[in-house]
């Protein structure tokens, strides 16, 4: 068939419908004989039957493997150079307490960006001193508590942070180890609000104003320096901009080193992933080599030792190995003109969640595939945009995609590459539930996080007259 006008131009009718693209969907995925998508050997019909949808589904294999894959490339690329690698994953991007205890088993550490994600490392039994603690705006309670349970590194992100840190490292009397995050002025190539180093946003501080900060922080002696921090932004495909960062970094690291000791390099995360299946993500491997071969070749260049290098990646490890189940409610064809005597039809496929539980199209005109997933079909693919059910025209899930013609009310469908900032940015707008979390492996299915009911809902509310704590799900009749 020939695609719809209205399809953007990387969108092709898919030639399989049924087709799971490996480098989109988590790596257990495949149809079952009876054409259901099944992850981690579980039919995602029974999960829907067991926990209601929209459902968040985790495979539990693909994450610890991916851990254990970016941990092992970053340390071999490091070996190659004569250096050390440390890969902290980014709690942000998805963080309990079950998936914080699969990074610290897979060898890595994690950074926390609150107080709140610090409380779920802790009560995790994560080792306080495998933690980094990032935020541009902490509290003072937030680095009294980080201080106290003796948390491995804090990110200095202002100069009015430095004398905070050492107060409380006066208090308790430790030593307390701080990275400088910097603004290298780095402009990566992503969506505006995923840009983290552009000169006008609130993370870091210049380069310009490094050397007075470093002073300031070793005149404490209750403060040791580990080195420069750096992250330039989000979903992030070609490397260029973390080489530039990485120069830019290591000029200014050479030049510190001639005050005192500069035993890290922290390069930050944000590599990208797939959507779509036109995306092209480089792997892992690539990306460690790249920045570990940049890093060298500048330190040759300078005449300075390679450094410790950190990494701190998120989406790259959860996010692959997250789907997100919905039930279809609703379909409609609408017609729009293309141009002049042209018109087309896309159609709406509305599901029983939305930027509730996945608020990135909304926030980042992220976009996403979408499969039918309780049964297969050999139906001609059409158009769809899926959309949610919250009261905003721009409650949008997947953008454009191809669904089968015959997709119709009570179908299941799946949302692949939502294990990353869809739980993390989930809301109860329109008074939604938010979903259970589930990890499959193996064909066994654990529930990790418990999906919200009404009386989750309202317990805040002082004043409410109170549903039955057992019910079962917020949109339940």
């Amino acid at each position: 068939m020939s695609a719809n006008p209205l399809s953007p131009s990387w969108l092709v009718p898919p030639v399989d419908g049924d087709a799971l693209p490996a480098h989109v969907w988590p790596s257990s995925a495949a149809r079952t004989a009876e054409g259901a998508i099944a992850i981690g050997g579980v039919p995602l019909p029974r999960l829907a039957a067991e926990f209601g949808t929209p459902l968040y589904v985790v495979d539990e294999q693909d994450a610890r493997d991916r851990a254990a894959r970016t941990l092992a490339a970053f340390t071999t690329a490091a070996a190659a150079h004569g250096t050390t690698a440390a890969v902290y994953y980014a709690g942000k991007a998805f963080l309990c307490t079950e998936v914080a205890r699969w990074m610290i088993a897979a060898g890595l550490n994690i950074d926390v960006a609150s107080g709140g994600e610090l409380a779920v490392a802790l009560a995790a039994g994560v080792d306080p001193g495998r933690l980094g603690l990032h935020g541009n705006n902490k509290s003072l309670a937030e680095i009294d508590r980080a201080v106290a349970v003796g948390v491995g590194a804090i990110v200095i992100d202002s100069l009015i942070e430095i004398e905070r840190v050492a107060a409380a490292a006066e208090r308790h009397g430790r030593v307390q180890p701080v990275r400088l995050r910097i603004n290298s002025g780095v402009h990566a190539h992503t969506h505006e609000y995923l840009a983290t180093a552009r000169e006008d946003q609130k993370f870091g501080i210049p380069i310009s104003d490094a050397p007075d900060a470093v002073a300031a922080i070793r005149a404490h002696s209750g403060l040791r320096f580990l080195g420069l921090h750096s992250h330039i932004g989000s979903q992030i495909f070609a490397v260029e901009g973390f080489l530039e960062a990485a120069r830019r970094l290591l000029t200014l690291h050479a030049a510190l080193g001639a005050g005192g000791e500069v035993p890290e390099l922290n390069l930050g995360g944000g590599f990208g992933i797939a959507y779509v299946e036109s995306d092209d993500a480089p792997a892992i491997e690539q990306v460690a080599d790249a920045l570990l071969a940049a890093v060298a070749s500048v330190c040759r260049e300078l005449g300075i030792p390679t450094p410790k290098v950190a990494v701190e990646p998120g989406r790259t490890i959860i996010g692959p190995a997250g789907v997100t189940l919905y039930e279809v409610g609703t379909t409609k064809d609408v017609v729009v003109t293309v141009d002049e005597g042209t018109t087309a039809v896309r159609r709406y496929v509305s599901v029983d969640g939305g930027m509730s539980d996945n608020a990135r199209p909304a926030l980042y005109s992220a976009d996403y595939s979408v499969a039918l997933a309780g049964r297969g079909s050999t139906a001609e693919p059409v158009l769809v945009r899926v959309a949610g059910k919250h009261c905003e025209s721009g409650d949008i899930v997947v953008r454009d995609a191809y669904l089968p013609v015959d997709t119709a009310p009570d179908d299941l469908v799946a949302v692949p590459a939502t294990g990353a900032y869809c739980f993390s940015l989930a809301s109860n707008y329109n008074y939604l539930a938010r979903p259970a979390v589930v990890a499959v492996r193996d064909g066994a299915v654990r529930l990790i996080v418990r999906g919200e009911t009404e009386h989750d809902l309202l317990r805040r509310d002082v004043l409410a007259q109170l549903p039955p704590a057992n019910q079962p799900r917020g949109d339940t009749p």
